[in-house]
C-alpha cells in the first residue's frame, strides 16, 4: 500500500512538470512561439470584450499572424525607415521612463483637501470672448493691425459691457461668436495659459484687455466663477496627479541632463 502511494505522488509530480514546462506550440519559419507566450496572451484577451470568442486557437492564429507580419517587416527592412524609427524611438523613450520612474509614478496619490486647496487658487470660470485671431507666423504689421483692432473693440466693450455678446457675434473669429462668445464653464487646464491667467482672481463681470495666445488676441468677460461644491472632484484630482506626475518628470531629466554633454544654440532659438 505504501509503495502504491508513493507511485501515485511520483506520477502526479511527473504530469504537473509535464504541465508546466514550456514547451514549443508553434513554428514560424524557424521562429519558435512558446506556451508560455500563448498562455500570457490568452489570459491578457480575455479581459477585453471581443466580437470573436477569446480561444487558445484564435489567440495562437494571431501571434502566427504577428510574426509573419514581423518577419515580413524586417525582410522589407522597415525598421530603417526614418517614420517607423521615429515610432520605435518613442516607445523606448516611455519604456524607460517607465521603468526608472515606476515605483514613483505608483505612488502618486490626490487627498480632496489638496484639491480643495488647489481650487482656492484656480477657480473654474465661465466666460465669453471675442478673438481676433492670428496666424502661426504673424508679420510685425499683422500683428500691429490685429493689436489695433482689438484695442477699438475693448474700447467700445468698456464703454457697453451689456453689449458684450453683440459685440462678439459681429467682430469675433472665434467658433463660440455665435453664442456671444460664451465658451461656459472651463477648467484651467482646457484654456491657454494666457487667457486663464488673465481672469485668475477677477470678479465676475470683469472685461480684460487685450490678451495674446498662440491663436491671437482675446478680449475676455467673466461671466460666472463655479463653486467649489459643484465642481468634478475627479477632474481636478486628474490635473493635480499630472502637475505632480510632471514634477517627478522634471526633476527626472534635470538629473539625467547632469550626466549627460547637452549644449543649446540660444542665439538660433
Amino acid at each position: 500500500m505504501q509503495k502504491l502511494v508513493l507511485v501515485s505522488l511520483f506520477l502526479l509530480a511527473f504530469n504537473a512538470a509535464a504541465v508546466t514546462k514550456d514547451t514549443v506550440i508553434a513554428v514560424v519559419n524557424g521562429k519558435k512561439i512558446m506556451r508560455s507566450l500563448l498562455e500570457k496572451r490568452y489570459q491578457q484577451d480575455q479581459l477585453f470584450l471581443s466580437h470573436k470568442a477569446v480561444t487558445r486557437k484564435k489567440v495562437l492564429d494571431d501571434l502566427i499572424n504577428r510574426e509573419l507580419g514581423i518577419q515580413r517587416a524586417k525582410e522589407n527592412k522597415l525598421d530603417q525607415n526614418p517614420i517607423v524609427a521615429e515610432k520605435i524611438n518613442d516607445i523606448l523613450y516611455h519604456a524607460q521612463i517607465s521603468k526608472d520612474l515606476e515605483d514613483k509614478l505608483k505612488g502618486l496619490d490626490v487627498s480632496d483637501n489638496e484639491v480643495e486647496g488647489f481650487y482656492k487658487r484656480n477657480k473654474e470660470y465661465r466666460t465669453a470672448h471675442i478673438l481676433i485671431r492670428l496666424k502661426a507666423n504673424p508679420s510685425q504689421e499683422e500683428v500691429k493691425m490685429a493689436y489695433q483692432n482689438a484695442i477699438n473693440i475693448y474700447a467700445e466693450a468698456k464703454k457697453a459691457p451689456a453689449e458684450f455678446s453683440k459685440l462678439a457675434n459681429k467682430h469675433s473669429q472665434s467658433d463660440a461668436s455665435i453664442n456671444g462668445g460664451d465658451i461656459g464653464f472651463q477648467v484651467p487646464t482646457r484654456l491657454a495659459p494666457e487667457y486663464f491667467n488673465a481672469i485668475k482672481g477677477k470678479v465676475v463681470g470683469t472685461i480684460t484687455e487685450p490678451v495674446r495666445t498662440q491663436f491671437g488676441f482675446h478680449i475676455i468677460k467673466v461671466l460666472a466663477i463655479k463653486e467649489y461644491k459643484d465642481i468634478d472632484k475627479n477632474v481636478y484630482k486628474k490635473i493635480i496627479y499630472d502637475v505632480k506626475r510632471d514634477k517627478i518628470l522634471e526633476d527626472y531629466f534635470a538629473s539625467q541632463r547632469k550626466k549627460a554633454n547637452v549644449e543649446i544654440m540660444e542665439k538660433l532659438i
